[in-house]
């Protein structure tokens, strides 16, 4: 291996170790504490949503600034800053008194996750040019296994504490400044001697770098298709559970099996459908993800029984798994060089976007009558139709084999 493909790989692992404590910090702040300690601080039943949701509102509003700003100055500076807010908000939650309080660190500590997960996707697809979606598989399951790990933790600590809000969330605030900690120690790499990435136009006026990545068509069908993937998981991940328990009628431990089983596959299979993108091209695991998918969904509404419906689970998240691991890549791809940084924000942007509305949608097409089967089968639809947009756009044609 050469000097320059040692400090890559380095670097690269470096900001998996980051990303793990990162997410783990953020996940365990939320899931399973956010709703009692809301509870307990006395929010109303009709702001309870606007809590939750309070830190996801920075995603929308700062991966592509954040991205662009990654351009600009370097990625390995944003994502130090990132490291800076994971470290610092888990220690506001001890401050916390009122429900608006909360909603305002929880805005605070959204901010850290918005920039640092694409500048993640940009600084590890530039570090590994010819194997993008298998790095950026691999820093993705390094932050779903900090994601699976944190409910698991908070909830044990919440058992052994007697609902200890304080001792849970100085576990997160340790958790955070792991990841800051590691974020310092990826700044202090001597930039002399990373690999070039690429020519940076600093000059280059934000407004005008978001335009040419909008203006793409083949980014913005990617970055849809990206959408519709997260639309259709933030919405199973919230209804599966009912249908497991109103219509299936299964226990809490199988309700887990299920869903820990769809999640658990995401991590283990990302890293190998990227490195099968890196060898095949974009276009077959995008369609064929898509398609597997959507048949998934679209039975699932069809079954009770529990060996079907770990089946289907298993082959959703394999789905997932196959498009996830390939849209990044591929936006880097389409990408100028220089607005790899933006490129990765636009694809965030929208993607918060997509799983802030498939919860909201599907659960206005459950309340209106049309039942799990209909809601599956909206979900369904939207995977079918926008991979249809994938192939009928030129995207996937752009989607060649990297060698």
């Amino acid at each position: 291996m050469t000097s320059s493909g040692r400090i890559a790989g380095r670097l690269f692992w470096t900001l998996c170790i980051v990303g793990f404590f990162a997410i783990l910090s953020s996940t365990m702040s939320k899931n399973p504490v956010l709703n009692p300690f809301a509870r307990a601080l006395g929010t109303p039943d009709s702001l309870m949503g606007f809590v939750a949701a309070s830190s996801t509102i920075p995603g929308i509003l700062v991966s592509l600034p954040a991205g662009s700003l990654s351009d600009r100055f370097g990625r390995r500076k944003l994502l130090f800053v990132s490291g800076v807010v994971f470290a610092s908000a888990p220690f506001l939650y001890l401050l916390v008194s009122s429900w608006w309080q909360l909603a305002l660190v929880r805005f605070y500590h959204g901010f850290a996750t918005a920039m640092f997960v694409p500048v993640g996707n940009a600084f590890a697809a530039e570090l590994f040019p010819s194997r993008r979606a298998e790095r950026i598989s691999l820093f993705s399951s390094a932050t779903v296994v900090g994601r699976t790990i944190a409910p698991f933790l908070g909830g044990y600590i919440l058992f052994v504490t007697n609902n200890g809000f304080r001792e849970l969330y100085l576990a997160v605030g340790i958790a955070g400044v792991a990841a800051f900690v590691t974020a310092f120690l990826l700044m202090k790499e001597r930039s002399q001697t990373v690999m070039s990435v690429g020519p940076r136009r600093r000059g280059l006026r934000f407004l005008e770098g978001w335009a040419a990545v909008a203006g793409n068509r083949k980014t913005l069908v990617v970055s849809l298709v990206e959408a519709a993937q997260y639309y259709a998981f933030g919405a199973t991940e919230f209804f599966l559970v009912g249908y497991l328990k109103e219509v299936a009628h299964f226990d809490s431990l199988l309700q887990g099996i299920i869903l820990g089983s769809q999640l658990a596959m995401i991590p283990l299979l990302k890293p190998l459908m990227g490195r099968l993108s890196d060898k095949l091209g974009r276009t077959i695991p995008i369609v064929s993800g898509s398609l597997v998918g959507a048949f998934a969904l679209g039975v699932v509404s069809l079954t009770v029984q529990f060996p079907m419906l770990l089946l289907i689970s298993i082959l959703y998240g394999f789905g997932f798994s196959m498009v996830t691991a390939s849209t990044p890549a591929l936006v880097s791809e389409l990408t100028d060089k220089a607005l790899v940084g933006t490129g990765m924000g636009f694809l965030g942007t929208i993607m918060d976007l997509g799983q802030t509305l498939g919860p909201i949608i599907t659960g206005i097409i459950l309340g209106m009558g049309f039942g799990y089967l209909g809601s599956f089968i909206a979900l369904t639809a939207i995977l079918l139709v926008t991979c249809g947009v994938f192939v009928a756009s030129g995207a996937s044609r752009a989607a060649v084999k990297s060698i």
